[in-house]
């Protein structure tokens, strides 16, 4: 709980960077990262406009098997967006049409 209220106050300042940079510490101290974690690095990353490090976390979670949620895709398309990336966003939409048609599936 500790390095997610830290990662999300480095995300309201605006400091990617940090946020990132303490999720990277988390995996190397081998303290497990969730949802919550992912959440609010990708919401810092949407906030300084790196949307191609934020679709490489969403990849990450999948790795890591953390369950993606539909704000992560807002906040993905919304850098995509401040980016002028716009087929990036798209190419979200529908990974997240995809994720959403797995789940209806599974559960």
């Amino acid at each position: 709980i500790t390095f997610n209220a830290a990662i999300s106050s480095y995300g309201k300042g605006g400091a990617w960077q940090s946020a990132l940079q303490l999720l990277r510490e988390m995996a190397k101290v081998r303290v497990e990262s969730d949802t919550i974690t992912y959440s609010a690095v990708v919401s810092a990353c949407e906030e300084g406009g790196m949307w191609e490090l934020v679709l490489r976390l969403l990849g990450e979670m999948v790795e890591d098997r953390v369950p993606r949620q539909t704000g992560m895709f807002i906040a993905a398309v919304g850098a995509c967006e401040k980016s002028g990336a716009c087929s990036s966003a798209l190419s979200l939409l529908r990974l997240h049409a995809a994720d959403a048609h797995a789940l209806r599936l599974s559960g």
